[in-house]
Parts: C-alpha cells; sequence; structure tokens
C-alpha cells in the first residue's frame, strides 16, 4: 500500500511540475503581479471563473439586474460583455473607485454607478449555502420522524451531536435561563457561517466564493446579532448603561454611559472584523503560496521546480489549518454573539 502511495504521488508530481513550469514560462514576459492577482480572486464578480484551456476561459455567466435613470430597469447576463466592453450603454470598470463594478457614463462623459441588484458570485453563493442549509436541516427533520427520539445514525448522527455540543456548551451556558428562545438564531448564526466558510475553501463551482470573507457580509450577520442583543436588553442592561450604580461624579458628567453607549457598538463592529479578517487572510495566503510557483520562474528549472514543491506542500498544509479555521471562526461568532445576549439579558442585582 505504501508503495502505491509513492506511485501516486511521484506521477501527480510529474504531472503537476512540468504543466507548472510550462504555464510559468508563458507568463515570464509579463511579470505576474502579486497584489492585484489576489485581490482579484477573492473579490466579488458578476460571472463564476472556473478554469482556463489555453486561451479560453470557462465561466458561468450569472444574471445583471441593474436600473438606470435613462433607461431604466435592465436585465441580461454577464455574456454579453464578452463580445462587447459595452452592452446598452453598461461597462464594467477596469480601474478606478468602480473597479469590477458595473458603471454607466452621464451626460459629461463620467462614470457612475447604476442602482445595483444583479446576482453576483457572492450572492449566488449565499443563495447556494442557504439552500444547502434548509436541505440539511430537513434531511435530519426527516431522519427524526422516522426514528423518533432514538439514538441517530450517518449525517443525521453528526448533525445531532454537532447541534447539541453547541447548545449544551455554548449557547446554554453563555446566555442563561432563557437559551431555548435564542437557540434558533444562534444555531442558524453557527451553521450559516461554517457553511459558507467550508464552501469558500473549495476551488471549483459552486466552492470557491469569498462569502465570509467579504465585509459586507459579515457586517449583516454582525447587525443581526447588534438588533438581538439590543432589542432583547433587559432594563436592568439598560440602566447600567445610562445610569450605571457608580459614584454621582462618574455619571453625571457623561463620561461612563458615553463609554457604555460606544461600547454596544463595539462588539458588533468586533465581530464583522474577526471573522472578515481571519476568513480573507486565509485564502490570501493560499493565493500567495501559489504565486511562488510563477514569481520564481527566472531562478531557472531547478529553483522552480523546488519552488513549486514548496509552493505545492504549503498550500495543501494551510488548505488543512484552513479546515479548522472554518470551524473556530463559526464557533467564536455563535459563542461571542451568545455571550452578548446573555450580558443583555442580565437580572437586577440583590441587596443584601
Amino acid at each position: 500500500m505504501k508503495q502505491i502511495y509513492k506511485i501516486f504521488f511521484v506521477v501527480l508530481l510529474a504531472i503537476i511540475l512540468p504543466a507548472n513550469v510550462a504555464f510559468a514560462k508563458d507568463s515570464e514576459t509579463e511579470e505576474l503581479d502579486v497584489r492585484s492577482f489576489i485581490l482579484h480572486h477573492v473579490a466579488d464578480a458578476y460571472e463564476w471563473h472556473v478554469t482556463k484551456i489555453g486561451e479560453k476561459e470557462i465561466t458561468i455567466p450569472l444574471p445583471v439586474i441593474v436600473y438606470s435613470k435613462n433607461s431604466g430597469w435592465n436585465v441580461f447576463m454577464s455574456s454579453v460583455f464578452h463580445n462587447s466592453p459595452e452592452y446598452k450603454g453598461f461597462s464594467i470598470a477596469h480601474e478606478g473607485n468602480f473597479e469590477g463594478k458595473i458603471v454607466e457614463k452621464n451626460a459629461d462623459g463620467t462614470e457612475i454607478r447604476p442602482f445595483d441588484i444583479s446576482i453576483t458570485k457572492n450572492v449566488f453563493s449565499l443563495l447556494f449555502s442557504g439552500a444547502l442549509l434548509i436541505i440539511i436541516v430537513m434531511y435530519v427533520v426527516r431522519s427524526y420522524k422516522k426514528r423518533g427520539i432514538k439514538t441517530q445514525k450517518g449525517f443525521a448522527g453528526m448533525m445531532e451531536m454537532l447541534i447539541m455540543s453547541i447548545n449544551d456548551d455554548v449557547i446554554k451556558p453563555c446566555v442563561g435561563k432563557d437559551y431555548k428562545k435564542y437557540s434558533p438564531y444562534l444555531l442558524t448564526l453557527f451553521f450559516f457561517v461554517l457553511i459558507n466558510n467550508l464552501l469558500g475553501l473549495i476551488p471549483i463551482f459552486p466552492g470557491g466564493a469569498n462569502v465570509t470573507g467579504n465585509i459586507a457580509v459579515t457586517g449583516v450577520l454582525a447587525v443581526a446579532t447588534f438588533l438581538v442583543v439590543n432589542i432583547s436588553g433587559s432594563r436592568e442592561y439598560w440602566k447600567e448603561i445610562f445610569w450605571p450604580d457608580v459614584p454621582l461624579w462618574l455619571k453625571v458628567p457623561p463620561m461612563l454611559p458615553l463609554i457604555e453607549l460606544v461600547g454596544i457598538f463595539t462588539k458588533p463592529f468586533a465581530l464583522m472584523i474577526r471573522l472578515f479578517a481571519n476568513i480573507l487572510a486565509g485564502h490570501s495566503i493560499v493565493l500567495g503560496l501559489t504565486c511562488l510557483i510563477f514569481v520564481t520562474v527566472k531562478l531557472g528549472a531547478a529553483g522552480n521546480y523546488t519552488m513549486t514543491g514548496v509552493s505545492i506542500f504549503f498550500s495543501i498544509f494551510i488548505a488543512f489549518v484552513e479546515l479548522l479555521v472554518a470551524y473556530i471562526q463559526a464557533y467564536i461568532f455563535t459563542m461571542l454573539s451568545a455571550v452578548f445576549i446573555g450580558l443583555a439579558r442580565v437580572e437586577p442585582h440583590h441587596k443584601h
């Protein structure tokens, strides 16, 4: 068995390394801009790039839905830009503040953004992950209907173990006695983040979208937690913010209340930045390691072969690390959300 693994590994390298070197040599005339390469791959797009065969780009076009003050609503597929850089006055900006976005030109020739609700790569991935989450939940529910309250097996059993571990070890101790009211939201939050983190690690369609590495997505999740925390906050929670139990000179000039008020907004901000930064950094590291293959072309065949092996080894290693990070970040986001909800549900202090 070990011999089979060795032969497989050697054959794999014999196929991958020459292909990478050949591709790198083709790119030798044009120096690779690593920064632009990474930013391009982690950014949103109006089509889903699958692969490249020779000079032909294999992509999946997505629907563009925009509203212009001049022409009203326009719906078309992004593939129209393959034949022409402009369609009905719309084009994709290749530089400037709107780089990578649909733009149109007004009367004086300046580029402006129309109202854009297109199904982009990230939007499609969000819809796909949402549908996948619903299918998984319905499958577990159906399994319970068939077997009753007996111990589940297979995938349903694994989901039961994961759900109960998050519910009993995270939500229950962090929220407190009325944790059942918030369990549906927090469990949905955990699995939504986890599924999108894992899909982002799959390099082929329908994976590869940088959803949880997009600050707009993490911002919406943070705002959802912000609303749940502050809408469900108890009277004692708000009292401790605006009239805390401290000496009068600390709360009459609103120094301490102002600090507490700022803390209301820093909590969701920390949630947003933590998830966004960690997922984006992981994707960027993998792409940066891949770039080693192409930036070391000028070292010669021996140097490039060596760095290609290093690139492949560390890319695989970081990919496995990212699997762990995908779970940890979903766990931390859920745990902090539960902690914030628990702090907002504080009860009045009893005086002895």
